[in-house]
């Protein structure tokens, strides 16, 4: 198993729903951590699929398919830091 602490920042911007609650924005988190992932592993990412109803609450963790140019599936967990939205990567694992 991997461990990865990749801070995403304010990338993972807020969007807020018709409903009136909020969530992070999976469009931006999916491309942030494509790019940070890239970035830290061996072999490049082709997609990345995040929770598009995930609530900003700190301390909530929640799961993005990560899929590798090689073929391979890797499941990250994220944890939201604050409620600005800021998240880290706390796993990264195969789903294989």
């Amino acid at each position: 198993m991997r461990r990865f602490y990749v801070l995403l920042g304010a990338i993972a911007a807020l969007v807020l729903p018709g409903c009136g609650e909020t969530v992070i924005d999976s469009a931006k988190t999916e491309d942030a951590l494509q790019a940070n992932l890239s970035k830290s592993l061996e072999t490049k990412v082709a997609a990345v699929e995040c929770p598009s109803d995930q609530k900003v609450e700190a301390g909530a963790t929640f799961t993005c398919s990560v899929k590798l140019t090689d073929g391979k599936e890797e499941t990250a967990t994220l944890k939201i830091l604050n409620e600005d939205a800021d998240v880290s990567v706390i796993n990264l694992h195969s789903t294989q």
